[in-house]
């Protein structure tokens, strides 16, 4: 399978920056290509060309909808890009492996 790119999304790009270290740990261990990555979800549109999914910390859930409009024919080719909030568990115990899952199971939806 082709790489994924991940996005996730915070207030600043700080605190998803932890999750994304475990995410990229977890997919080396699964054998999957992944880039993964965080940023500021006020400049998350500048990223939606390359990206496969953008995940939303929990603490910007609130700008989910919003996102989801912006994301609608954003993506690679002019699709869609699936978004989902982060589980709020599996972000406060940072855990790379069910996050990533997470993602997996957005982009093959």
């Amino acid at each position: 399978m082709a790489e994924q790119t991940i996005m996730l999304n915070c207030a600043a790009g700080m605190s998803t920056s932890l999750l994304v270290n475990k995410m990229k740990e977890a997919a080396q261990a699964q054998g999957i290509d992944a880039k993964i990555f965080a940023c500021p979800a006020s400049e998350a549109d500048q990223h939606f060309k390359e990206v496969d999914c953008i995940l939303l910390g929990p603490q910007v859930s609130y700008l989910k909808s919003d996102m989801e409009n912006k994301a609608k024919g954003a993506g690679k080719d002019g699709q869609d890009i699936p978004l989902g909030v982060i589980d709020m568990q599996a972000y406060g115990m940072m855990d790379g492996v069910k996050a990533l899952k997470q993602a997996e199971d957005l982009i093959k939806a």
